[in-house]
């Protein structure tokens, strides 16, 4: 078992590799493609905009607060879904009544309502909301799914031998379902990450990367932009990593719980 646990992580290691150099490949193909800066900037101005950014303060700033305002919507997405989703799992009356909301919530347009979230609120806020808005139903769908997933003899067990709905949800819905929900996390927060961007971007919020990207876009400056957006990639990419280990800690409480 262990040999064959190390043996997968070197193959993922060495395909995550592989595909890091065919994304570059690609990039130097239509870089040379182009030939052209403000189209596609080269590898080395990319590179060299990216440790000059990595030295300035303004850099850091909108990088903390971007970073901030998109863990506190995450936080604020995932206990409300958490919350919901625990109350789902006890009540189907509740279920039903809060499925329509899901659904709107789901189909509201996000630039339309970036838009009026400015006319109610400040550049600041707007963001949160909206990524609040987008996160919120997608992650209680999840959770949804991975309590409907668990083992049917776990639920019919309960049944049979009567358990309450508090030992049911703490001892046999939670802990199955984590690392189902915990695996997508990272993807959540990566997702969460792009829509704050792009509404930091539309509602030009002061110290934040989607202002960068901004003024960046403005001055044609398109090594900065791409330096900008490749930031953005390895948060998300550490976020997956992290969260990905994460679930593969909860399981083994699934397991104990579940037993």
């Amino acid at each position: 078992m262990v040999k064959r646990f190390f043996i997968k992580r070197k193959l993922n290691i060495i395909c995550a590799f592989a595909a890091v150099v065919l994304m570059l490949l690609v990039w130097l193909i239509a870089y040379y493609s182009v030939k052209n800066d403000y189209i596609i900037p080269s590898l080395g101005e990319t590179f060299k905009s990216f440790f000059t950014c990595l030295g300035q303060k303004t850099f850091w700033a909108a990088f903390g607060f971007t970073v901030l305002r998109t863990a506190e919507s995450f936080v604020i997405s995932f206990t409300l879904a958490l919350l919901c989703a625990a109350i789902s799992a006890c009540s189907k009356i509740f279920a039903a009544v809060l499925k329509p909301f899901m659904v709107l919530l789901r189909t509201l347009p996000t630039l339309a309502v970036i838009l009026l979230l400015l006319i109610w609120t400040t550049p600041k806020i707007a963001p949160v909301i909206v990524t609040v808005l987008v996160l919120f139903p997608m992650i209680y769908s999840q959770i949804i799914a991975a309590i409907d997933g668990i083992d049917g003899g776990l639920k019919e067990m309960a049944d049979v031998y009567q358990i309450g709905k508090r030992d049911r949800l703490f001892k046999i819905y939670l802990p199955s379902a984590s690392p189902n929900v915990l695996s997508q996390t990272g993807a959540n927060i990566s997702l969460g990450l792009k829509i704050m961007i792009s509404a930091e971007v539309l509602a030009s919020t002061y110290q934040s990367l989607g202002n960068l990207m901004q003024t960046a876009r403005l001055y044609l400056d398109t090594p900065r932009l791409a330096a900008l957006t490749a930031v953005s990639v390895i948060i998300g990419f550490i976020a997956d990593i992290a969260f990905s280990q994460l679930a593969r800690i909860t399981y083994k409480w699934s397991r104990k719980e579940s037993l």
